[in-house]
């Protein structure tokens, strides 16, 4: 018989992954008590099926390339890949997809675990069919934290329920490279695994509806275009694709549709045949089965819910103008619906679990002040952002376009990086750098680079724009020679500096 144990707890956050474990900790550390409730391995998607085996998979790749790309190095790569070995390394950085280790954190941090599935019944009431046999009924003192990440979304393409496909899931964790692999769009996991998957002895077929990477600058996105290509992946853009269908073989046929005529793909009716297809079309908040509508956010008809929250992740929504507060309801990290980067959703949880602290002993009421250890500033001003492939493709803050957008009298600064240190660094190295700046302050607003090995370059850009240091002080900021970042350099006398 199933036995149901009533349990009380300051906060309850729903989704053991880094974001939820990040809420756990700063409440516990405030003071408070808190239990998280996860029905798959704590640590969450980032840990097994996302940042640290995609990552894995395109190391060995880019190091294999870098030391190709040096003289006296090159001479002495004589070999291909091991997918064994890479694979191997895939599985020491996912722990084998064991999380003993995250459970211990958790246990000696002071945070409750419950394994099962969790829904929420009434205000500070949540419910949990345990993997254990038992129920639960939890009561939240001050918060209940919904922190249950993200979803993969289904393109609508016709036969596409119809066969087995991989989400990014399936190819992070796969235990074989596939002859032939087919992936359905160009944003960033679309082209990572892509590049990871050619490496590894792959023919891949990359298909977007757009461009690729279309969120980034057009010429740091064609760099990556180049990268791909020269690993001999078929980039079939601005192309739709119709449908699937599964061969007496059990490959998949892929009917693609024809491009716009101002930059034509296939001709409609083109196909590819793969072994395995990856569908990488965008994910969404997995607000699913979470019982929202049981205290007033239902999701919208024929529509998908999605969270409204302040900058603290107390969740509200709008309706006919008049907000209504759910004070005690928070989301953070993927299911808040902001950006769905694994760094970012502890930032903004370490910002919840302080509030949500703070809040409980009356030392927060009401809106924090930006940029206070209580407020999200940062979703606003400066996303870092790195696409792992390579060249890689570094982003934080706001792009051109996006600054105009948003009202900026703004300009930008933009430099082939041709440095001492790329020079250096690579034979033929080929990179673009560019700053957008806000005239009217004369700070940053956002910066991209593109290149090998460019991703550590972000950290120093992404506090500039958060520092809003002044170019005339940036100035001062001399970069060490001979680096790749003497570019900062070149960009500011560029600007006129």
């Amino acid at each position: 018989m199933t036995a149901q144990l009533l349990r009380e707890f300051d906060v309850i956050v729903i989704g053991a992954g880094a974001v939820g474990e990040n809420v756990a900790d700063r409440v516990v550390r405030g003071g408070l008590t808190a239990v998280l409730i996860e029905a798959e391995l704590v640590g969450g998607e980032c840990s097994y099926w996302a940042c640290m085996p995609s990552k894995a998979l395109l190391r060995p790749g880019t190091a294999l390339h870098g030391a190709q790309t040096v003289p006296g190095a090159q001479e002495a790569v004589t070999r291909t890949l091991d997918p064994a070995a890479v694979l191997k390394r895939r599985d020491y950085f996912t722990s084998n997809w064991q999380d003993d280790s995250q459970v211990k954190w958790v246990e000696d941090t002071g945070i409750e675990l419950i394994r099962g599935h969790g829904w929420i019944t009434a205000p500070r009431q949540v419910e949990v069919a345990g993997l254990d046999g038992n129920s639960y009924a939890l009561t939240a003192r001050h918060a209940v934290v919904v922190a249950t990440g993200s979803t993969p979304n289904q393109p609508p393409v016709e036969g596409l329920h119809d066969v087995e496909y991989w989400t990014t899931r399936e190819a992070t964790s796969a235990r074989a490279v596939p002859a032939r692999l087919a992936v359905l769009g160009g944003g960033v996991a679309g082209v990572e695994l892509a590049q990871a998957y050619a490496r590894l002895g792959a023919s891949v077929t990359l298909v977007a509806r757009g461009s690729l990477l279309g969120v980034f600058p057009e010429q740091a996105a064609d760099l990556v275009a180049a990268g791909l290509r020269a690993d001999g992946v078929d980039l079939r853009l601005h192309t739709g694709t119709r449908s699937v269908h599964e061969n007496d073989d059990g490959s998949l046929t892929v009917v693609l549709d024809g491009g716009p005529k101002d930059n034509p793909g296939p001709a409609h009716g083109a196909t590819v045949t793969a072994d395995k297809l990856l569908v990488t079309t965008g994910r969404h908040p997995a607000l699913e089965g979470l019982g929202l509508d049981s205290v007033g956010l239902p999701a919208p008809e024929g529509g998908t819910l999605r969270l409204t929250t302040d900058s603290t992740g107390l969740v509200h929504q709008a309706t006919d103008n008049e907000v209504s507060g759910n004070p005690w309801l928070y989301a953070a990290g993927d299911a808040a619906g902001r950006a769905m980067l694994t760094h970012q959703g502890k930032y903004g949880a370490r910002a919840t679990g302080d509030a949500i602290a703070a809040r409980a002993k009356g030392e927060l009421t009401g809106e924090p002040a930006p940029w206070s250890r209580f407020a999200q500033t940062a979703y606003e001003h400066a996303v870092p952002n790195v696409v792992f492939t390579d060249p890689e493709l570094a982003n934080v803050g706001r792009t051109m376009a996006q600054a105009e957008k948003d009202g900026f009298r703004a300009s930008a600064v933009e430099l082939p990086i041709q440095v001492a240190g790329s020079s250096l660094h690579a034979e033929h190295y080929e990179g673009w750098a560019q700053l957008v700046i806000d005239e009217d302050r004369r700070v940053l607003l956002g910066a991209t680079f593109a290149g090998p090995d460019v991703a550590e370059l972000l950290h120093a850009a992404t506090i500039a724009v958060v520092g809003e240091v002044p170019l005339e002080r940036l100035w001062h900021a001399v970069p060490s020679y001979p680096t790749i970042s003497e570019v900062w350099l070149r960009l500011l006398e560029e600007y006129g500096l």
